[in-house]
């Protein structure tokens, strides 16, 4: 049994950040598969860009995302710094807020959550 923070940090610009965008949601795809395990996917700073994308269902990764969708949550201010607000509202993503507007990290490992960021 294990528990997984998987946290998604980068933007939506360039190819290596898509890469670091599908790594991740493949490693939380398989944490989520896994009888068990826990997971948080967490979308923070830049990462919360990849909501609108993700929710688009003519998205390359809308199928992978929609895997793992269910364990997915969103830093609440970084979704405002980065304008992607109304995204997450309609698509009704869980905000994280308790620390500062963000989520807190100390929580998660004190929960015993193996952090990992892409």
């Amino acid at each position: 049994m294990a528990k997984a923070a998987i946290i998604i940090l980068a933007g939506t610009d360039g190819h290596a950040n898509l890469g670091r965008l599908v790594n991740g949601l493949e490693t939380a795809k398989e944490f989520a598969e896994t009888d068990g395990d826990e997971v948080e996917l967490i979308f923070d700073g830049a990462g919360t860009q990849w909501i609108p994308e993700l929710e688009d269902g003519d998205s390359d990764y809308a199928e992978l995302y929609q895997s793992v969708r269910n364990d997915a949550s969103v830093c609440d201010y970084c979704s405002g710094a980065f304008g992607v607000d109304d995204a997450v509202n309609d698509a009704g993503i869980v905000r994280l807020d308790d620390h500062d507007g963000h989520p807190s990290i100390r929580s998660l490992v004190a929960d015993g959550y193996e952090v990992i960021t892409f």
